[in-house]
């Protein structure tokens, strides 16, 4: 570090280390008002830190699957665990960045390669269902795009987020708010300030 540090002019060097510790100070402030440690978990209501998700989690709440499977049952692939959270962090790069420039669509909908890992979702979870009691049988993600079948959503519209997902869709959605991000220190802090 010193050998870096004599190439810098000397009247360079608090200056960067000032600018160094503001875009430290700044990014750390991100992360943690964003909740970045909450996207490890598997908890639905993460998906609210962002109100835009706010109608999609209140459709999934109120289906049939509200009950028995989380966002990341359907929303994100069960290959093996480091496939999954490389799914986990693209995908919430990009929707951080979507949100974030205020560039969402009305409707929001999964990207192609979302499609898949959703399909392939609904074929783990509903194997027996398919191929011993109703005898549909299953088709991949693959076959339908070459015309070869159905996707699952397309009989099955209202299953989980109904056919008029949208931000319109329900515009005064209740759903849990999200923890507050000011520590219990902090809050008794000022609480007593305020006696």
């Amino acid at each position: 570090m010193k050998k870096y540090l004599t190439m810098i002019p000397e009247s360079f060097v608090l200056p960067l280390f000032m600018i160094g510790g503001v875009i430290a100070g700044l990014g750390g402030y991100a992360v943690y008002m964003s909740r970045v440690h909450t996207y490890l978990l598997d908890d639905p209501a993460v998906c609210i830190n962002c109100h835009i998700m706010t109608p999609y989690y209140q459709s999934w709440d109120h289906s049939s699957h509200g009950r028995r499977a989380t966002c990341n049952d359907c929303h994100v692939p069960h290959d093996n665990v480091f496939k999954q959270y490389a799914f986990k962090a693209k995908d919430g790069l990009l929707h951080a960045s979507v949100f974030t420039l205020r560039s969402e669509p009305q409707a929001i909908r999964p990207r192609e390669e979302s499609y898949e890992v959703i399909m392939n979702n609904c074929i783990r979870c509903h194997t027996q269902l398919n191929t011993e009691f109703v005898k549909t049988g299953m088709i991949s993600y693959t076959e339908v795009k070459e015309g070869k079948g159905l996707t699952c959503w397309d009989c099955h519209t209202d299953i989980p987020h109904t056919k008029m997902s949208s931000l319109a869709a329900s515009p005064h959605a209740i759903v849990p708010l999200p923890k507050s991000p000011v520590p219990e220190w902090l809050k008794e802090m000022m609480g007593a300030k305020k006696q």
